[in-house]
């Protein structure tokens, strides 16, 4: 998520390994770059010099773009951001960019706990791949994603806290990303960071609806096994509250590929909170885990299902209780 200090460690060449390893030895260095964050204010701060959008877009390509790190390069196409993104998010949004700027210096410290954590991580999953890590500043779609084994942090996202000025920002994204910040991303980035390393580690989802919230929901567990933590997130108080209207609907909607009441989406939906989908994936993913006998033997069940076999995926669903 981060994105002001240098590269701190070189990249692997072990991250372009696809499958998992039987290999329990030491963890080696993790790679995390931050060298964007510097490279995009720089290039913002000359693009304000001009008015005209297009002559905007075209300093963010030279000093910004065209420079950046692979992993900026990952990101951007991961969300499919272009120059012309940049420039017209800076056009548009100047309150926010001005506010989010000081947090982004949060990067220096941001990943202070991932050797720590990839440890313990590792300990849990001694087949762990090792996974690089860029905190990069993208344009207001993502805190974080991944390609293979990049993990891919959007910094003007991920470092917030409620300090953060949405007042310009278009409904609904305004209130999706002002509740967000109000819960203090910032604080919970050792987790985030797990969490997306995870997914590096996981085979790709099926866009069916189970096999999606079983992956992200794998991803939060784990992450909280390793971290002790869970974000501050609305849908963790309101989904105990409402667990029996919340698995009804799952039950009814499971088998399709509609995301909209679950994931990736705004307070607009059925259930009036964002990305429901994520409880359902955690309480699915607990229910396992309390019940296994050999807990390591879980965690490394759950990270190598295979997401794309629904069959699989509902058999899953179905050993963790979580339908009864």
């Amino acid at each position: 998520m981060h994105g002001k200090s240098v590269l701190l460690a070189v990249f692997l060449a072990g991250c372009a390994a696809t499958a998992p390893s039987t290999s329990s030895g030491p963890a080696p260095a993790q790679a995390v770059s931050t060298q964007d964050i510097d490279r995009f204010w720089a290039a913002h701060d000359e693009a304000l010099k001009t008015d005209d959008v297009a002559e905007r877009a075209a300093i963010i390509q030279r000093l910004y773009i065209d420079p950046g790190t692979p992993g900026l390069h990952a990101l951007m196409a991961a969300r499919r951001y272009t120059a012309q993104s940049y420039a017209e998010a800076i056009t548009r949004y100047p309150k926010f960019w001005a506010s989010v700027r000081p947090l982004t210096a949060r990067a220096r410290d941001a990943a202070t706990t991932l050797e720590q954590d990839v440890a313990a991580f590792r300990r849990l999953y001694p087949q762990l791949q090792p996974a690089t890590i860029t905190y990069a500043i993208g344009a207001l779609l993502t805190g974080g994603t991944t390609t293979g084994r990049m993990v891919l942090i959007g910094a003007e996202i991920s470092l917030t806290d409620e300090t953060v000025d949405v007042s310009e920002l278009p409904e609904p994204m305004r209130t999706r990303l002002g509740a967000f910040f109000a819960t203090r991303p910032f604080a919970n980035n050792g987790q985030n960071n797990i969490h997306e390393y995870v997914h590096t580690q996981q085979r790709d989802s099926s866009d069916v609806l189970a096999a999606r919230t079983v992956y992200e929901g794998v991803a939060e567990l784990v992450a909280e096994q390793v971290t002790g933590k869970r974000p501050a997130l609305e849908l963790y108080r309101y989904g105990p509250a409402h667990a029996a209207e919340i698995r009804e609907h799952f039950v009814a909607q499971m088998d399709g590929t509609k995301w909209g009441d679950w994931f990736y989406n705004s307070s607009n939906n059925r259930f009036g909170v964002s990305d429901v989908g994520y409880y359902v994936g955690y309480e699915i993913a607990k229910g396992f885990y309390e019940k296994a006998a050999d807990k390591r033997a879980a965690i490394r069940e759950m990270i190598e299902l295979d997401y794309a076999d629904v069959a699989a995926v509902k058999a899953f669903i179905q050993r963790s209780g979580y339908l009864e």
